[in-house]
């Protein structure tokens, strides 16, 4: 008995003190510590156990450095846009960007996103013609090969995949692989040995160490391919035959995935670099051939990173600056949309306002929870005026967001605090308004293989849903 009493004082103990540090040390958002208070007084020895692996902050230190930085003038290129945007003489090739200085002004200030114009960006929905595309531009790398993936599979288009990367590496060109370790946790070791074994660079994102990987919450949902540091690829597709639609249970697989040169491919570079000598031993020093890049076009893009690392949520406040800039529309596809409260209210802003935000989202789910909890915070948007689709052809996985058919981004951070707050994420956001033109007509298209969900039929769903929303609403700030 005495055994006992002290195993549950000593448990009570622990549970007040974690309560303490969520409540006055770590600072969390207001809606996640509820969520965690509640989920330790309620379960308080498995909701211990699940804090110290799901809910403990990544250390406030700053993970990601390279020496070499300074040496591209990253600081002084941005420090001199700065001053031009502030004396209002920074030339936009496309005039109707003038309006948008101020987003420009945010992620140069917020997260060093030097403001390049001279891309050309070609874009990709379809999962057979953006590995199509990737693979030509990987045969015919003659210097490097850098590629970042969340999810890497050993299946047909991983060995596809595989076979290119392992004769590249034969004819002498540096290949480097990176993917994350939980998001690849069915990634088979044959697989990872035999790239190794060929002379492939391969690295995993926070590799499990312990029995209990204490950061398998933070994960690094980057997607990215820089080659010969002249072409680079961002956007949603990972590696696996369900990308190409290949699977029963999700059909279609439908993403957004840019292709592009010019000076943005530094940033892409960069920011691989940077993720690289995070999880490697062998970092890659500063070389001039990794930033080999030329003019290719004129389409303005701004490559953003954000992470829990850093203080602030840089992609989620310029997905903010997006909605408030509306003045006619805003189109937003996202496979999971689950936002905060700020983000919701400018949308709800946006719409009470007499923009046209329209949302897209998919009509089945690959995670249970975040579904349920999409399709509440969906249906909360109804009142003041949001039209909601949920598209029918398939899987939607695409992060998009396109305001007056002006401004874009395209990347990987979906509309929900895992990506907000939780996640390594990278966005391009793009300034043209061929590019978000284009964007508009594939939603549009898009909306023809959907159906909308109207204020009525969503209050007639059944008690089983409310309920699954319910619940799925109340961890939303944890999942």
């Amino acid at each position: 008995m005495g055994i006992l009493s002290f195993l549950l004082g000593l448990i009570i103990v622990l549970n007040i003190a974690l309560g303490i540090s969520i409540v006055f040390l770590e600072r969390k958002d207001p809606t996640s510590s509820w969520a965690w208070l509640m989920v330790l007084l309620f379960i308080p020895i498995a909701g211990f156990i699940l804090y110290l692996i799901f809910g403990k902050p990544i250390s406030n230190r700053r993970i990601f450095t390279w020496d070499k930085k300074s040496r591209l003038g990253v600081k002084t290129t941005v420090q001199s846009q700065l001053r031009s945007l502030e004396d209002e003489d920074l030339h936009f090739n496309d005039e109707a960007m003038q309006e948008y200085s101020d987003l420009v002004y945010l992620l140069l200030r917020n997260d060093d996103a030097i403001f390049s114009q001279d891309n050309a960006v070609e874009i990709y929905t379809d999962g057979e013609e953006k590995f199509e595309a990737l693979i030509q531009d990987l045969q015919k790398a003659n210097d490097h090969i850098h590629m970042q993936y969340y999810i890497m599979r050993s299946d047909e288009l991983g060995q596809r995949l595989a076979e290119v990367l392992i004769k590249k590496a034969n004819e002498g060109v540096d290949v480097r692989v990176l993917y994350d370790d939980m998001g690849s946790r069915s990634l088979k070791r044959s697989y990872v040995k035999r790239l190794k074994n060929a002379g492939v660079m391969v690295e995993a994102f926070f590799p499990s160490k312990l029995i209990i990987n204490f950061k398998i919450n933070y994960r690094n949902h980057r997607k990215l391919t820089i080659i010969d540091g002249k072409i680079g690829y961002i956007g949603g597709f990972n590696v696996g035959d369900e990308y190409l639609g290949k699977s029963r249970k999700f059909g279609y697989w439908r993403d957004t995935h840019l292709r592009v040169m010019g000076e943005a491919v530094q940033s892409l570079q960069t920011r691989f670099i940077l993720d690289w000598n995070q999880a490697s031993k062998n970092d890659i020093l500063y070389d001039d051939r990794y930033y080999n890049t030329s003019t290719s076009g004129d389409v303005g893009v701004q490559i953003v990173s954000s992470g829990p690392d850093t203080e602030w949520e840089q992609i989620k406040n310029g997905y903010i600056k997006m909605i408030m800039a509306a003045k006619e529309y805003i189109y937003i596809q996202t496979p999971y949309f689950i936002p905060d409260e700020s983000v919701k209210d400018a949308l709800r802003i946006a719409a009470l306002s007499g923009v046209d935000v329209k949302i897209m989202i998919p009509n089945k789910p690959d995670h249970p929870f975040v579904y349920w909890a999409t399709l509440s915070s969906s249906g909360e948007l109804l009142t003041a005026g949001a039209e909601v689709f949920i598209y029918q052809n398939g899987f939607l996985h695409a992060k998009t967001i396109v305001v007056d058919g002006k401004i874009a981004s395209v990347g990987t951070a979906n509309i929900d605090v895992r990506s907000f707050r939780l996640n390594f994420e990278v966005n391009a956001f793009l300034y043209d308004t061929e590019i978000a033109d284009r964007l508009v007509q594939k939603f549009n298209n898009d909306i023809k293989l959907s159906t909308q969900m109207t204020k009525k039929l969503y209050d007639q769903r059944t008690i089983g849903i409310r309920f699954k929303e319910s619940i799925s609403r109340l961890i939303s700030p944890v999942l």
